[in-house]
């Protein structure tokens, strides 16, 4: 008996693998066949020898369409990866040819976009100046989104418990305190220490509703048995809270880092307000269907070194 893999004594072809993702994508073998420029019968017979191969039937025949079946959604997710790993080595081997070292797309929320990714890439460009870096700061939902799309090759942010964890690896970096600020001068800054009773009846510049932080800080007051503020004003835009807050007595709740960070240039100061609430952790996410590039492994890895400088993670 051969010990040669089954796809090499079935012959699989390419071919077979476009035509799994083209269905999955159209639905339709008439569509599917024109997308991938074939005729519908060549289609047909082509899905026909992966079934034989596998012996398991792959699609649903429904009169208006086809569905994929448990085995074919399981086919269909490893042919887009390796169809996809096929690309990146393209793009890969054309970089090298073009003198370069590749791409590297890395999300990330805000907090450690702030203190852990400035010296990452400025440590990765200078060790490898033809590695090329870009940079998204946003919320890890949309960053997830994004890394589903291929259009990033890493996060770093937070796994909530709606996101797909059996297709994404997790690497944990740290956690995310909070604290209260103001802007320099305000006069809350003279008391030497505040309580939240203290400060209940200040206009807060929050997270929306539906986010963590919005919940957590109104269980935070609700659990010394006060109301969370009522005057409150609703944004997750940081030029907007630092502005509005440089020109009125407001406060804000926002994450230690991106507070001392605002601080270090005087535009925010922070309270001294303990508060017992703070975000889940965040790490760095990855896809498991998709090999990282050499590329973005150096930035995983010098990403790890600085995580256990920054905030002594294992």
């Amino acid at each position: 008996m051969s010990n040669s893999p089954w796809y090499v004594r079935a012959r699989l072809k390419t071919r077979q693998l476009l035509l799994l993702i083209a269905l999955a994508e159209e639905g339709n073998i008439h569509r599917a066949a024109a997308a991938l420029n074939m005729t519908q019968p060549a289609a047909s017979k082509l899905l026909r020898e992966l079934e034989a191969m596998l012996d398991v039937q792959l699609f649903e025949r429904m009169p208006r369409g086809m569905r994929p079946t448990r085995y074919g959604d399981a086919l269909i997710r490893h042919a887009r990866a390796v169809v996809g790993s096929l690309d990146q080595a393209q793009e890969e081997v054309l970089g090298l040819k073009a003198g370069h070292l590749g791409h590297v797309a890395v999300g990330t929320i805000t907090s450690p976009g702030v203190r852990l990714l400035p010296p990452v890439v400025a440590q990765i460009t200078r060790e490898h100046p033809g590695l090329r870096v870009s940079l998204e700061i946003e919320s890890s939902n949309v960053l997830l989104e994004r890394l589903a799309q291929d259009k990033l090759d890493l996060v770093v942010g937070r796994l909530f418990a709606e996101h797909d964890k059996l297709h994404l690896r997790y690497e944990p970096l740290a956690d995310e305190p909070v604290v209260a600020v103001a802007r320099p001068g305000h006069p809350l800054l003279a008391e030497p220490s505040l309580t939240l009773a203290d400060v209940q009846p200040a206009t807060w510049v929050v997270p929306p509703i539906g986010s963590v932080l919005r919940h957590r800080f109104d269980l935070m007051f609700q659990r010394e048995s006060l109301t969370a503020p009522s005057s409150v004003v609703e944004t997750s835009a940081l030029l907007f809270l630092t502005r509005i807050l440089e020109q009125s007595d407001m406060l804000a709740v926002i994450g230690t880092d991106v507070a001392q960070y605002y601080a270090s240039y005087r535009m925010l100061a922070i309270l001294p307000l303990p508060m017992p609430c703070q975000m889940d952790d965040f790490g760095i996410i990855t896809r498991t269907d998709r090999l990282l590039s050499p590329a973005a492994l150096h930035v995983v890895q010098a990403l790890r070194d600085a995580g256990r400088t920054a905030y002594g993670a294992g």
